[in-house]
């Protein structure tokens, strides 16, 4: 057995430099996870990081409380969260 197969190694830097409770709007399409589609250009906020930036968990208002989970290149930042 390899290390490398033993072993899952991070990267320093994170996949994107997006944070908890920005807004960010989908450039992509995606499916939540009740199964509605939500349109590129709906804008949510980001209520949890995944592989050191690599997915997210976004909240959307419409549906009310909709969750989907997306990756860095499928949204851009809207709005940066006050620390």
């Amino acid at each position: 057995m390899s290390v490398e197969f033993a072993y899952r190694f991070r990267p320093d830097t994170p996949a994107s430099n997006l944070r908890d409770l920005d807004i960010v709007a989908l450039t992509a399409a995606v499916t939540s996870d009740d199964g509605d589609e939500i349109p590129i250009g709906a804008e949510g906020t980001i209520v949890s990081i995944h592989n050191c930036g690599e997915a997210y968990v976004v909240e959307f208002a419409e549906p009310p409380g909709t969750l989907a989970n997306v990756f860095a290149g499928q949204i851009r930042l809207v709005e940066r969260a006050t620390p």
